[in-house]
């Protein structure tokens, strides 16, 4: 987590101190899911202490392996199941609960949702600047001991296999003229979007459409996600950087590939737009858009 950004945790932490709530003892427990480059503790933790002041409802971070190297290098898919097995040994979640997630750990959110057996139910989940329908950008990092494996990484050819099995943001990659590549070598994304005709499930849709609630946020100065749009799953079309298409003009949306759109045909989707850079969202935003959906107390 960024300076910036540490600073503006820190000052929505300080805001509980007037508006907190009085925990209550039957509400739906949250998990939250950090991004890339970044850990439970410090601001991350911060914030999950917010939610859970503002919300009445007990909610923790769900690190998975050491943080900040395997948000980097793990395999998404890895970090899914890594999940999938620590929800499942939480007795509090057990009748249920809640998301939250932020950037790449979107991905790894929905991996849970849409790949775990017998798994619990997610009822509400919200995504705060997640790239559901890829990027075509690798996320910049400006220091720290992954920068250098990222950028070498980088330079390899984006679908070799090494890299996709070694550099998380591989698995979420897709290259307007490089769509021929992406569905035969990504590892990740074409599964969780059920993008390969071949291999389409139904049960990641149902999975994914028995959600109550999806709330997915998107932040209009955001740099980090290229398009920012994809964090509505709208995404630029397979052969230009030009064209960018709405959620809704998608094969993804009108195909309902994942379910998206059946969810949206119910209004069980709140496409949502924040003022700010990625992630930096407004104390207001928070109240308005996220905790809402933390209060629930009983399914």
């Amino acid at each position: 987590m960024n300076n910036i950004l540490r600073r503006h945790v820190l000052l929505l932490t300080v805001a509980t101190v007037l508006f907190s709530t009085v925990p209550v003892s039957n509400s739906i427990p949250f998990i939250l899911f950090h991004g890339i480059g970044d850990k439970c503790s410090g601001g991350v933790g911060n914030f999950t202490q917010l939610l859970s002041n503002l919300s009445g409802s007990p909610g923790s971070c769900m690190e998975i392996g050491n943080g900040e190297a395997a948000s980097w290098l793990m395999p998404l898919m890895h970090q899914a199941s890594v999940a999938c097995e620590k929800v499942k040994m939480m007795k509090e979640l057990s009748q249920g609960y809640n998301i939250v997630a932020q950037s790449q750990g979107n991905l790894v959110a929905r991996g849970l949702i849409e790949f775990c057996d017998d798994a619990p139910p997610v009822i509400n989940y919200v995504s705060l600047g997640g790239p559901h329908a890829g990027i075509a950008e690798i996320p910049k990092c400006s220091s720290g001991p992954f920068c250098a494996i990222a950028e070498a990484l980088m330079k390899l050819e984006i679908y070799n296999d090494f890299v996709q099995d070694h550099f998380a943001p591989s698995g979420y990659v897709k290259i307007p003229g490089e769509i021929t590549k992406y569905l035969e070598h990504s590892k990740y994304l074409p599964k969780l979007n059920n993008e390969r005709p071949e291999e389409r499930n139904s049960t990641i849709k149902d999975r994914f459409m028995s959600l109550h609630n999806l709330v997915l946020v998107m932040f209009q100065n955001d740099t980090t996600l290229v398009p920012k749009e994809t964090s509505w799953f709208g995404y630029y079309t397979d052969d230009s950087f030009d064209s960018l298409l709405s959620t809704q003009q998608t094969k993804l949306y009108r195909e309902d590939w994942i379910g998206l759109k059946a969810l949206d045909d119910v209004g069980k989707v709140k496409f949502v737009n924040v003022s700010g850079d990625h992630l930096m969202i407004e104390y207001k935003d928070v109240v308005k858009y996220v905790v809402p959906y933390l209060m629930q107390t009983s399914l």
